[in-house]
C-alpha cells in the first residue's frame, strides 16, 4: 500500500514538472490540484463537510506546534547541556539523525513567527528545553536561556499569537538521568517542581497555558518498558531496543506515578503562588488511540476499554478521581505504585486542561492468556493485542475522524467533560514527498470537521492545534517523515521553509476566506505551488 502510494506520488510529481514546461503552468498545476481536491471531498469520510472558521466558537483558538528538541537546534550553544533524548539520538537510535541543528529555529525563531502570523495562526504550542534553562536540572539559571525563550514569547504576543508552553517533551536533563535515574525516582518531583516555578516566575506575565508534561502514557511505555524511546530503559524480554539497564515490570508504573505527582506539585505551586496574578492555567497531554474491537464479541468490548484503561484512564483517573483505574491495579498488583492519601487528594483535581494528542485508530483483540505469564510487563498486564497501526512505519494515516470524536466523547462520559485542547493532530508522510501534500488538506479537513462535531456534541473542547508547524526532527524516524505545513529544505544552508498545499488551505480556513474547500481561482493565483518544483525533481 505504502510502495503504491509512493509510486502515485511520483507520478503525480512527474505531472507536475512536465506542466511546468508550458506557458499555462500555474493554471495547469492549478487545475490539477483543483481536481485531486474535489475527488477527495467527495470522498470524505462521515463528519462536518462544509464548514468555515466562524462556525467555532469566538475564544476556540486553532494554531500548530513544534518541540523544543524537534525544532531549536543551537544542541550545545549559550549554556544548554545534553538531554536524554541527545544522548537517544547521539547512539544512533533515531535512524542515524539528531537534533543538533534540527530546523534552526534557536536563530530562526523571528522568521517562523513571521509565517505564522502569514498562516494566521491563532496559537503556537512549543516547548520549553529544561536543559537549555537549568543547565544542571536545578540551581543556577542559564540567562541566555532566559532570553531566548522571553525573546521567543514577546516575538509571539506582539504578533498577536497566543503561546501554550510545555514544560517536559522527552527531554529530561541528562544529568537527572545520571545522577538518580529521572522519573523513577521520587528526586524528580523536587527538581521538576523547582524547574516550573523558573518557568512560571519568568514568563506567566505572558504565559497562560502551561502543559507540564506532553503525552506521559507514550512517554512510559517507550521509554521504560519497551526501550524505544528516551531514556532507553527496558529489560528483557521486552526490549524492543537493546539496552542494558531498566526493568519493564515495574518501571513505566512508577515513572507515570512520579509524573503524576510532579504535575500535581508544580499545579498546586502555580495556584498557591502565580494563579491570582497570572490568571492561567496548568493542564498536562495524554496520548489517545480511536479504539474499536476487533470483532463484536464481549471479550473483545471488554478488552478494549481495558485498552482504554491502560492507555487513557492511567492518566485520567488518578487526575479525576484520585487513584488508578480499577484493571490496572487488579493486573498490575504490587507493580503499580499506591498513592497515600495526601497524594491522593493532591493529584484529584490537578488539572485545569487535558491535552489530547490523537492520530489514528486502532482495533483491539483480546488476550487474556497474557495473564498467566508470571513475567508481565504493562504491554501484557494490558491482556490485549492492538493491530492497524505501526509506530515505526512512515505510512500515512487513513482519514478517520470518527476515532477522535468516539474517544473524545469517551471523555465527556468517563472523565467528567474536562475543558480539552487538541494538542497533537496531523498527518504523517514521507519526507520531501511533495508541496501538494493534498493527502495532509484532506486529513485536516476531516478532523477539523471531527472536531466540530464534538463540539456540537456538547465537548468542552477549546482549540486545535495541527501538528506540526514546520518539517521537524521526529522522535520515532528522523527526518524520515514528516508532519510539517512548512517544508524544509535541508539542502540549503539557511533551512529555507516552504509553505506546503496544507499550509495555504489552513492559512485560508484560519482567515474565514473559504469553507474547507480550496479554490480553483485562487491557486491559479499562486505561482509558489510550482516555482519551487526542483526541490523534488
Amino acid at each position: 500500500m505504502w510502495r503504491d502510494a509512493v509510486e502515485t506520488r511520483k507520478e503525480e510529481k512527474e505531472m507536475w514538472l512536465e506542466s511546468m514546461e508550458t506557458p499555462r503552468t500555474c493554471f495547469n498545476n492549478a487545475f490539477m490540484l483543483t481536481f485531486l481536491l474535489l475527488n477527495l471531498s467527495l470522498g470524505r469520510v462521515a463528519g462536518a463537510d462544509s464548514y468555515s472558521r466562524d462556525d467555532f466558537p469566538v475564544d476556540f483558538v486553532f494554531g500548530s506546534g513544534t518541540s523544543a528538541y524537534q525544532v531549536e537546534g543551537a544542541a550545545n550553544e549559550e549554556g544548554r547541556s545534553r538531554s536524554i533524548w541527545d544522548t537517544f539520538a547521539h547512539a544512533g537510535y533515531a535512524h542515524g539523525g539528531n537534533g543538533d541543528v534540527a530546523c534552526d529555529g534557536y536563530h530562526k525563531y523571528k522568521e517562523d513567527v513571521r509565517l505564522m502570523v502569514e498562516t494566521g495562526l491563532e496559537a503556537y504550542r512549543f516547548s520549553i528545553s529544561w536543559s537549555r534553562l537549568l543547565p544542571n536540572g536545578r540551581g543556577p539559571v542559564n540567562p541566555k536561556g532566559i532570553q531566548y525563550y522571553n525573546n521567543l514569547i514577546n516575538q509571539l504576543t506582539s504578533n498577536g499569537i497566543q503561546p501554550h508552553v510545555t514544560l517536559h517533551n522527552y527531554d529530561l536533563p541528562q544529568v537527572l538521568e545520571d545522577e538518580y535515574g529521572g522519573w523513577v525516582s521520587r528526586d524528580i518531583i523536587r527538581d521538576f517542581t523547582y524547574y516550573a516555578d523558573v518557568c512560571f516566575r519568568e514568563f506567566g506575565d505572558r504565559v497562560l497555558y502551561w502543559t507540564t508534561v506532553n503525552e506521559p502514557n507514550v512517554f512510559a511505555l517507550g521509554g521504560y518498558d519497551h526501550g524505544s524511546c528516551p531514556p532507553q530503559r527496558c529489560s528483557p524480554p521486552f526490549c524492543a531496543m537493546k539496552s542494558n539497564r531498566g526493568n519493564s515490570t515495574y518501571e513505566p508504573y512508577l515513572a507515570v506515578h512520579h509524573i503524576l505527582l510532579a504535575h500535581s506539585s508544580a499545579a498546586r505551586l502555580y495556584r498557591r503562588k502565580y494563579r491570582n496574578k497570572q490568571q492561567g492555567y496548568v493542564g498536562i497531554s495524554v496520548y489517545s488511540f480511536g479504539l474499536f474491537p476487533q470483532t463484536n464479541t464481549e471479550k473483545d468490548r471488554v478488552a478494549t476499554q481495558r485498552v482504554r484503561d491502560f492507555m487513557v484512564g492511567w492518566v485520567m483517573e488518578p487526575l479525576q478521581y484520585g487513584d488508578y483505574p480499577i484493571s490496572m491495579k487488579t493486573n498490575a498488583g504490587v507493580r503499580i505504585p499506591a498513592f497515600t492519601t495526601r497524594e491522593s487528594e493532591q493529584v484529584k483535581g490537578s488539572s485545569d486542561f487535558i491535552g489530547v494528542i490523537h492520530y489514528t485508530n486502532v482495533n483491539v483483540t483480546d488476550n487474556s492468556d497474557a495473564l498467566k505469564n508470571q513475567l508481565r510487563d504493562s504491554s501484557e498486564d494490558m491482556a490485549a493485542k492492538i493491530s492497524g497501526m505501526d509506530l515505526f512505519a512512515n505510512e500515512e494515516y487513513p482519514v478517520t475522524p470518527w476515532g477522535l470524536r468516539e474517544e473524545l466523547n469517551k471523555f465527556k462520559l468517563l472523565y467528567g467533560n474536562p475543558p480539552i485542547f487538541i494538542h497533537e493532530n496531523g498527518q504523517r508522510t514521507a519526507s520531501n514527498s511533495s508541496l501538494q501534500d493534498v493527502s495532509r488538506v484532506k486529513y485536516l479537513h476531516g478532523y477539523i470537521g471531527g472536531v466540530l462535531d464534538a463540539l456540537r456534541d456538547g465537548l468542552n473542547i477549546k482549540g486545535y492545534f495541527a501538528w506540526s508547524f514546520l518539517d521537524l526532527f521526529e522522535l520515532l524516524d528522523a527526518y524520515e517523515s514528516s508532519f510539517g505545513l512548512y517544508y524544509v529544505d535541508r539542502d540549503d544552508p539557511e533551512l529555507k521553509r516552504h509553505p506546503k498545499l496544507s499550509a495555504k488551505w489552513y492559512s485560508r480556513f484560519l482567515k474565514n476566506r473559504s469553507t474547507s474547500i480550496v479554490g480553483t481561482v485562487e491557486l491559479e493565483k499562486d505561482p509558489s505551488l510550482v516555482s519551487i518544483g526542483h526541490l523534488f525533481e
